[in-house]
């Protein structure tokens, strides 16, 4: 029997949708922009109403490119951006204020209030304003009532807008990312929603990864809406293996299977997507290819991000000059919140080829840092996202994790994941069929050694951190 599955990659700078067929092949995909608001320093918001309109612009795009009509679909298949806040009026559907996103920094003091060895314990993560909680808090005190107000994160919003407010749920995945889960029992924690002042009735219903959430209507078709799933997560299920995602941030996961215990120090401990109980190691990097953005839309360094290899590919080294991404904080391994950007080593014959080779080396030297952190290196990296198609950048991670770095045949794996997660709850795959689905493209080997230009890199940390 024929499988045709829309999954949908929700995203912080766009909307990517896929319909995928019977071996995971891609026939169809679409992409819709969203945008940021950054109303003052540290504040980063988005439309909800926006995020939702991207989706049904993605997902026609994706239909009309395969030759598809909404009623040819099996289901839906959703990951998300992760963290990023949404409260609503439940009678009008309407949100209260703008999403605050997942790298939102407004926050942060309210962060170095709380009780870290509390928090790291229930939930696995780090006071941080990356996470959810503090944000939901700061939008309840302005609210001054909860009554008829719900929550959820940008899976929990979708899935409402598409069954017409009849479902209010998430997948455990992304509740292990409100700071409000306990990963021992994963069920909301009374004593984190007394802390934040969370009523247990704005909350959404907890569900596995994979299963039939409900019908939902999408362009005019009803159809089962059969996953949710974390974007990393869902990434990290379609790689079956230690994967980094390459995109607006970087994020790097490794399953643990059932292992829950406290995560190393500058990681988090996060619920794997699935059908339940298995969970990860993850360390988030706040600015990967955001920071390429920044060089073309910022300082007009840069005509279009595509230029970034060849300008990299241009020069033999930086000369020296080291940028440390910090625009929204250090996310893991440092949870450093304030930090801010530095660029470092710049001469009079600085040009921008330096300065781009610098931003693409920082991308890899942060995914270093994560790795570092972990107790047991992984003998291989998969990476997918955007940043993934700069071949400079990918070989010169390959060159200081020293460990092979396996390219995705498809770059969009998270949306992959999406499906490949919506077909389990379905039936119509197993697991093991989802790994024999799995493509390759470039595999890169270790070919110098970096550990002179790791060392330099240090010390600029040490710099941005005062």
């Amino acid at each position: 029997m024929h499988v045709v599955i829309l999954a949908v990659d929700q995203g912080t700078t766009g909307t990517t949708c896929l319909v995928v067929g019977d071996e995971l092949e891609v026939v169809g995909r679409g992409y819709a922009t969203v945008g940021l608001a950054t109303p003052q320093s540290g504040w980063v918001e988005q439309d909800p109403r926006e995020l939702w309109s991207s989706v049904e612009a993605a997902a026609a795009a994706a239909l009309e490119a395969a030759g598809l009509d909404a009623a040819d679909l099996d289901a839906v298949g959703i990951a998300n951006q992760r963290e990023t806040t949404i409260v609503w009026d439940r009678r009008s559907g309407e949100p209260v204020q703008p999403a605050i996103v997942w790298q939102d920094r407004r926050t942060a003091a309210r962060c170095r209030e709380l009780p870290a060895d509390e928090i790291r314990a229930r939930t696995g993560l780090m006071p941080d304003p990356y996470f959810s909680a503090t944000k939901l808090e700061w939008i309840l005190r302005r609210a001054g009532s909860t009554d008829g107000l719900a929550f959820g994160t940008v899976d929990t919003w979708l899935l409402w807008q598409l069954t017409g407010g009849a479902v209010h749920a998430t997948d455990v995945s992304n509740a292990s990312r409100t700071m409000l889960l306990d990963l021992a029992t994963l069920d909301w924690s009374d004593e984190l929603l007394e802390l934040f002042g969370v009523p247990r009735t704005l909350l959404p219903e907890i569900r596995p990864s994979a299963m039939q959430f409900g019908d939902g209507k999408l362009l005019g078709a009803t159809l089962p809406v059969a996953a949710l799933a974390g974007d990393q997560q869902a990434s990290l299920y379609a790689h079956g293996a230690a994967k980094a995602t390459l995109g607006t941030g970087a994020f790097v996961l490794v399953g643990t299977g059932a292992d829950h215990s406290p995560p190393p120090a500058g990681l988090v401990r996060t619920v794997a997507a699935g059908t339940g109980g298995t969970y990860a190691l993850e360390g988030s990097i706040f600015v990967a290819g955001a920071a390429v953005q920044w060089l073309r839309d910022g300082l007009g360094v840069l005509a279009d991000s595509a230029e970034s290899e060849a300008l990299a590919r241009s020069v033999d080294s930086t000369d020296g000059v080291y940028f440390v991404p910090a625009l929204t904080g250090l996310g893991s391994p440092h949870w450093a919140p304030d930090a801010r950007g530095l660029i470092c080593g710049i001469t009079r014959g600085t040009r921008r080829e330096q300065l781009v080779r610098a931003a693409l080396e920082a991308i890899a030297y942060q995914v270093l840092d994560v790795v570092d952190a972990m107790r047991e290196r992984p003998a291989m990296l998969r990476v997918d996202g955007g940043a993934s198609a700069n071949g400079f950048l990918v070989q010169f991670l390959a060159d200081v994790l020293g460990l092979p770095v396996e390219v995705a045949a498809e770059r969009e794996t998270t949306a992959l994941g999406a499906a490949a997660l919506a077909g389990v709850a379905l039936g119509r795959w197993s697991q093991d069929d989802v790994a024999t689905f799995r493509r390759t493209a470039v595999r890169c080997e270790p070919e110098a050694d970096r550990s002179e230009l790791v060392a330099g890199w240090r010390d600029a940390l040490r710099r941005t951190m005062g």
